[in-house]
């Protein structure tokens, strides 16, 4: 399946390390599109009737095996038509032998003709992990993540409530910013999201009345992170006296991202409350649910025995 998206075919190769047996002139403009590779034995035998040559076409030891049992004469033939069809790229893993039949077709359709030391099945699992993050669905948010106890808190909310205040504060407790004022989600599975910061603003945090600070310079290394899951997402507004806000912690809300549901907390800021605290506290409570233990739910169940008892 093709993205919308897209990558250089050069950002993989330099990634991987790949030997480049043979490029096209052409090939900074050849784009990956999709994050799902091929192996192509059937391809190799002459049925092609549903191949997608937009896929990185992967050839190890079983294809490798099967054109070797080939004449020379049927190699070239099941080559040419395989090579005639463009796929993007081609991979020859393990580093198995080039036939000399691959390279002259690959130049003649503009095939880049790579290869690679890893295994198939390790390659095949790096390449696609890193194309599913490469070519995800993406969206860009406006609001703050950072990493508090090794969860990622994204922190929405209105303009000037106080989300990079509460972050640099984060960051001064030992925690770590990833983005501010724009995040950057991809979805790179059914059930994960990650965030990450724009290039331009990477590592930076606006303060109203001190303005642009260099969160990695001031703090340190260890104050950032280039990307991070999201976890959690927390939802700051004004606190309204006249609404009820949860109190016991039993309705459990859900922020819909990219067709993914996130946890997610409602809370009132008011003057005196100090909002780093409170994050922490729903970032250490986040990570007790997944393990297990939901203290509202056991709260709730002591009360429950005690009225009938």
């Amino acid at each position: 399946m093709e993205s919308k998206y897209s990558i250089p075919l050069s950002n993989v190769i330099n990634e991987f390390q790949l030997e480049t047996v043979y490029l096209p002139e052409n090939s900074d403009d050849i784009k990956v599109t999709s994050p799902e590779v091929s192996r192509p034995g059937l391809a190799l035998t002459g049925f092609v009737e549903v191949f997608e040559p937009f896929r990185i076409q992967i050839i190890g030891k079983a294809e490798h095996k099967y054109l070797s049992e080939l004449s020379a004469t049927q190699r070239s033939i099941r080559l040419e038509k395989f090579f005639k069809m463009k796929p993007v790229a081609v991979v020859v893993t393990s580093h198995l032998t080039i036939f000399d039949e691959m390279k002259p077709h690959a130049a003649e359709y503009g095939v880049p003709l790579l290869r690679t030391n890893e295994r198939t099945s390790s390659f095949m699992a790096a390449v696609i992990a890193s194309l599913n993050t490469s070519l995800a669905p993406r969206i860009t948010r406006h609001g703050v993540l950072v990493e508090v106890y090794g969860e990622g808190m994204l922190i929405l909310g209105e303009s000037g409530i106080g989300k990079s205040e509460t972050a640099i504060e984060l960051v001064k407790r030992g925690h770590r910013l990833i983005a501010d004022d724009a995040v950057e989600i991809k979805r790179v599975s059914a059930k994960t999201l990650v965030g990450t910061a724009p290039e331009l603003i990477r590592y930076y945090i606006e303060l109203r009345g001190i303005g642009i600070v260099d969160v990695r310079r001031i703090f340190g290394m260890g104050a950032v992170k280039a990307t991070e899951r999201i976890d959690m997402v927390i939802n700051l507004e004004h606190w309204n006296p006249e609404k009820m806000y949860d109190r016991f912690g039993l309705d459990e809300e859900h922020a819909n991202i990219l067709g993914i549901d996130i946890p997610s907390l409602t809370i009132p800021v008011h003057p005196g409350r100090n909002l780093a605290i409170i994050l922490e506290i729903a970032a250490m409570n986040n990570r007790q649910k997944k393990m297990g233990y939901n203290t509202a739910e056991e709260f709730n169940k002591r009360l429950m025995e005690q009225e009938f008892n």
